[in-house]
């Protein structure tokens, strides 16, 4: 026996095959795991990322995204800015007049967008009417109740008998909560809307408008919102508790350190040095929306579309979902009467309820 371990040591050695020691998880497990390109010959495993690069690019994705604000803060602007694309509720509606409801009302906008063969389906979902009136108390109460009714509307899918193989995913992968550029503080709305929303939603906080404010005063009010976030116990995207390694702990410190995201928002181009670039004409010159020097919309971008987009949908289903479905599935007082399905299958191993479920 110890003559064949030390001849397979020799052959291993004359490979150059490095053997490392299982992972704490798998330690139970016979071997350990081999790496390297020093395999007996190509396996090919790397081809399962063309293979789910070729499934997403076939089948798209979906991604929902909520703005909340009062008037006047360039909601509509920002989200035409980040997708260049005219897919604001404004920008869809013929002939639309600004009508400041009486209560807050949700409206939703959704577009598939494609690039570069990658398909997405946008969804835009607009609070108009939010912080617009004299009296303000639980004005965030119909968001609260929109977002978990996606949560339900998921939940109700998935405990279906006979699930669709795809479901379609309503749920809110991120709120950008938009702050006036007032200089002070946290105004109580903002503070009672965040901490009520950020238990259930992604929050990514931005000044709007922040060109009407100077450098060091732009500086001084994102020190003050910090401060405040964190005496008031308000965690926004991303959250610390969610880093999952050192690498991803460093990207996201300096994202946190950078928030509220400083924005401004324009659909127009400017001729700049012979080149067209977004941005708004003032008196003063031409403020680059995609300028880092000028504003930090190309961060909160980068954020949301290019480094994070699947980390937000990802949070969203495993951590704020399962929250929501944890807690609903333990109340005493739920019933699959009440979810709209049946207690048990029927006999022939369909659901009594199947018929409703469109599937």
């Amino acid at each position: 026996m110890e003559e064949s371990g030390e001849k397979e040591r020799r052959i291993m050695a004359e490979l150059k095959v490095e053997v490392v020691p299982a992972a704490p998880g798998l330690q139970g497990l016979q071997g350990g795991l081999v790496r390297g390109a020093d395999l007996f010959g190509y396996v090919g495993i790397e081809a399962v990322l063309d293979q789910m690069r070729r499934k997403t690019m076939k089948a798209g994705f979906e991604f929902n995204i909520m703005v909340v604000g009062q008037s006047g803060l360039g909601k509509s602007t920002l989200v035409n800015t980040l997708f260049k694309s005219k897919i604001s509720r404004k920008s869809c509606s013929a002939n639309y007049e600004e009508k400041i409801p009486k209560t807050v009302k949700l409206h939703s906008v959704s577009h598939v967008i494609e690039e570069k063969g990658v398909k997405m389906k946008l969804t835009v979902v607009d609070t108009p009417g939010f912080g617009d009136q004299i009296n303000n108390e639980n004005c965030w109460e119909p968001i609260v109740e929109y977002v978990n009714e996606q949560y339900e509307k998921y939940l109700r899918e998935e405990l279906h008998v006979t699930r669709k193989r795809r479901i379609p995913d309503s749920r809110v992968h991120c709120c950008i909560y938009f702050l006036p550029a007032t200089g002070h503080r946290l105004r109580p709305i903002d503070v009672e809307f965040m901490k009520r929303l950020g238990k259930i939603v992604s929050i990514v906080p931005v000044i709007a408008k922040a060109d009407t404010l100077t450098v060091e005063e732009r500086q001084d009010f994102k020190e003050r919102i910090r401060r405040d976030l964190a005496a008031n116990g308000i965690g926004v995207y991303p959250q610390a508790e969610y880093d999952e390694d050192a690498e991803e702990r460093l990207l996201n410190d300096r994202i946190r350190e950078s928030l509220p995201f400083a924005v401004v928002g324009t659909d127009k181009e400017h001729q700049v040095n012979g080149n067209k670039v977004l941005g708004r004409k003032t008196k003063w010159g031409i403020i680059e929306v995609e300028n880092v020097a000028h504003c930090e919309f190309a961060n909160l971008r980068d954020l949301l579309i290019r480094s994070h987009l699947q980390d937000l949908k990802e949070v969203t289903h495993s951590i704020l979902y399962e929250k929501y479905r944890v807690r609903r599935l333990n109340e005493s007082n739920i019933t699959f009467s009440e979810l709209g399905l049946s207690a048990w299958p029927l006999e022939n191993g369909t659901d009594k309820n199947e018929s409703d479920s469109h599937l």
